[in-house]
């Protein structure tokens, strides 16, 4: 019989039952942007329901206990302070760039929830870590999280618990970005094709993805999903990727798709948010023709006969960082397709296969008021630089705080300040990983240059009707 190496997340699992916890811990954080939120395995047939999908998004924990309940709580010994604050809820989303729960959550932030372990109550995370942000005050789910560090919530939680393995590969090079495309290529390298633990493949991890999550609300009008446009939008299994903890079986892992069916649906069903100041409407019509003109082509039009012509622009026209396009291998892509994730069938039989991935997809930009910053790495600030290419700033750094103050209405985007160099070493990284440094790889800010022969008075009457959509 073949000897099946097991992963070093399992590892912990051969030792005392207080280690128990910990086995899950690693495998766990790489299933950040997805989670695992079961129905009760229901096997019969049905349509999906978004009610169904909603309850299961925010009732639910599927997934094993990350952390103990005392761990949250004492988290701010690792902060370097002496005494717990008064203010520790808020001081902890601060911190890691999470947002407070607009639905019953017992105090915690959206992103994390209360579960039952082996050893008690504990935390474990849901997908709205990633996939729920804040404007002004107000938490919206669906909005990608552009403030979260979720290398220093790991890291810092991992440390207050005294776990001291470290993670394979940076789960953030940047805060308000993730390495969410290798997060999957990682655990499906310890799988089968039907889904069953196995000696890991030898897919090569690159770690400099630099992903900012995009808007829930859109994918409704997609045809293809992700930011390659590599995936049909109608696919289930695609967002199920991360699941595949290794503590997780196979079994419950398909067990799982009913439910997911019911999230997706949910997601179809959200509506952005309304741009909450005042418009100029004259000047928004000016740029609605502006628009029509010079951007509808590829992002479609808006209003009662709008319509959405799903282009994906290929990496030589759109000149935009190429990382993302580049950086699946090719054996991950292959061995994906022949796995239970790539046998998916649409309602007529039909095959929702792997597209290859060329570019990037000019998104719907229902609510781009609200989703800044820019580009699918986050490397624009505002939708002013989008249509000004040459203004961008080359190193920059912002609050990570969604208040009425920390926004830009004028140009449409988070207010930052730019800096001369990135900081050293001798910063912490924590510190290192608020600026945006765009010569580092993953992370450059050229490209979709389609607004740069425009004039200022054009750029600010396109802004205007980009507040309308």
């Amino acid at each position: 019989m073949q000897k099946v190496e097991r992963p070093p997340l399992l590892l912990h699992l051969a030792g005392r039952g207080d280690r128990i916890c910990r086995a899950g811990i690693l495998g766990l954080a790489l299933t950040l942007l997805v989670s695992s939120l079961a129905a009760g395995g229901e096997e019969q047939k049905r349509l999906p329901d978004p009610q169904r999908g909603r309850e299961a998004l925010l009732t639910r924990a599927y997934l094993p206990v990350a952390w103990s309940e005392q761990t949250y709580h004492s988290v701010w010994k690792v902060w370097g302070l002496s005494e717990k604050p008064a203010d520790f809820e808020e001081r902890f989303r601060d911190r890691y760039g999470l947002h407070p729960a607009p639905y019953p959550n017992d105090g915690l932030p959206m992103g994390l929830r209360y579960t039952r372990g082996l050893l008690g109550r504990g935390i474990t995370v849901d997908c709205l870590l990633c996939h729920a942000g804040s404007l002004f005050g107000q938490s919206i789910i669906g909005l990608g999280n552009a403030s979260l560090d979720m290398q220093a919530l790991f890291e810092e939680m991992f440390a207050a618990q005294g776990v001291k393995q470290a993670a394979p590969f940076p789960f953030t090079q940047v805060r308000g970005t993730t390495e969410g495309a290798m997060m999957s290529v990682y655990l499906l390298r310890l799988r089968d094709e039907e889904l069953r633990l196995v000696a890991p493949h030898k897919f090569p991890i690159t770690p400099n993805l630099c992903e900012d999550a995009p808007a829930w609300w859109l994918l409704k009008k997609k045809r293809t999903m992700y930011h390659t446009g590599s995936t049909d939008a109608r696919s289930v299994r695609s967002i199920m990727q991360f699941v595949l903890n290794p503590l997780n079986g196979p079994d419950y892992i398909k067990s799982l798709e009913p439910t997911f069916a019911d999230i997706h649906a949910f997601i179809r069903s959200l509506e952005p948010p309304k741009y909450p100041f005042a418009i100029d409407r004259n000047l928004a019509e000016k740029g609605r023709r502006l628009f029509e003109k010079h951007c509808a082509s590829c992002h479609g039009t808006y209003g009662p006969n709008g319509s959405y012509p799903n282009r994906v622009i290929p990496l030589k026209e759109i000149g935009t960082d190429p990382w993302r396009v580049q950086g699946i291998p090719r054996e991950a892509k292959e061995f994906y397709a022949r796995s239970w994730f790539g046998q998916e069938r649409d309602a007529q039989g039909q095959p929702l296969t792997l597209r290859e991935e060329i570019g990037y997809q000019a998104p719907p930009l229902d609510g781009i008021w609200a989703t800044a910053p820019y580009l699918h790495n986050g490397s624009v600030p505002t939708v002013y630089h989008v249509l000004n290419s040459k203004s961008r700033p080359k190193i920059f750094v912002r609050s990570y705080r969604t208040g009425v103050e920390d926004y830009d209405p004028v140009r449409l985007g988070w207010k930052f300040q730019e800096l001369d160099r990135p900081p050293g070493p001798e910063v912490p990284a924590i510190e290192r990983r608020k600026v945006y440094d765009t010569s580092q790889p993953g992370r450059s800010n050229a490209g979709h240059t389609y607004g740069d022969h425009l004039s200022e008075s054009d750029r600010f009457a396109l802004l205007e009707y980009l507040k309308t959509l």
